[in-house]
């Protein structure tokens, strides 16, 4: 399954949360010179179009199947979710490591650094807020999972690149305004360079290991290996059914196609056997609402 999380809920609050935080960096960055404020400035605005690219991508998956797309558009997300991962690495994490860098051998003072301060405090609870909506929406979706295990497994894109997002700019809030403090008390610049430098490379990180998983889904994954093997455990446990001899799943967006190999109990008539895959089908699609698509072939027993 695709997940149970509502991405859309999870994106909106992102979305009202980076703009009103981006207003307010922008702000403090104009007021203090501080390189990290303009770094997370930025941050801000990357992760605003990132969400509309997401929403958007999210809207392009449930265009209907056509004859040039007979399994319909829903890996649309994944190329938008990729998307994302690129700008979070470049406008987000390279930006970052060049205005750190470039402060570095060139460090200026920070002015009214309270300002950016107060700033930043305000973003980490606005963050922190958005962070705990995609939590609820994650764990909704994790069951009994961690949340590393859950990364590396989920197939749903979207979410995936919320959780990465809120995290990254979660943790490069904490990391501007310690940065910030540091050059405040000491007096020394070179603190708020360092500061935007280890933001950049988080963000390069965070884009890296999100990019990988999208990577994943753009090449074709099954579904998740709990849902895999529910789906499974509930072809053998049809009367229909003796042994299922292979089950291929592809996720496909929030939707999924599956093609199973199996014997079959009953050796009847070619109506008979239609009539028994037809029901194992369509329980399958009751049970499991994400199966769009199944394509099913009967296989017997070889005589002894």
């Amino acid at each position: 399954m695709a997940g149970g999380g509502d991405s859309t809920r999870a994106i909106v609050f992102a979305l009202g949360a980076n703009f009103a935080i981006a207003v307010a960096k922008g702000v403090a960055a104009f007021f203090t010179g501080s390189s990290a404020m303009l770094a997370e400035t930025v941050h801000s605005l990357a992760d605003c179009g990132n969400q509309l690219l997401l929403l958007f991508g999210m809207r392009q998956a449930k265009r209907p199947v056509s004859p040039d797309y007979p399994l319909g558009y829903g890996k649309a997300i994944y190329f938008w979710s990729f998307l994302v991962a690129v700008m979070l690495f470049t406008i987000g994490g390279m930006f970052s490591l060049y205005e750190g860098i470039h402060k570095l051998q060139h460090p200026e003072p920070l002015k009214q650094w309270w300002w950016a301060a107060g700033v930043l405090v305000f973003g980490i609870i606005a963050e922190s807020i958005s962070m705990r909506a995609c939590l609820l929406e994650v764990s909704k979706s994790r069951g009994s999972r961690s949340i590393w295990q859950w990364f590396r497994e989920s197939r749903q894109a979207e979410l995936v690149v919320i959780f990465g997002e809120d995290l990254a700019a979660l943790l490069g809030l904490v990391l501007a305004l310690a940065a910030i403090m540091l050059a405040a008390v000491t007096g020394n610049p070179v603190w708020d360079a360092i500061g935007t430098i280890a933001i950049g490379a988080l963000l390069v990180v965070v884009a890296v290991l999100v990019a990988v998983e999208i990577k994943a889904l753009l090449i074709g994954q099954s579904v998740d290996p709990e849902r895999q093997r529910q789906i499974r455990e509930f072809l053998d446990a049809r009367p229909e059914i003796s042994r299922v001899i292979s089950l291929i799943t592809l996720q496909l967006g929030n939707e999924v196609m599956v093609s199973v190999q199996a014997h079959m109990r009953e050796e009847g008539s070619v109506r008979a056997l239609s009539d028994q895959i037809n029901a194992v089908e369509r329980a399958m699609k009751q049970a499991f609402p994400e199966v769009r698509w199944s394509f099913f072939e009967p296989d017997f027993k070889p005589v002894a």
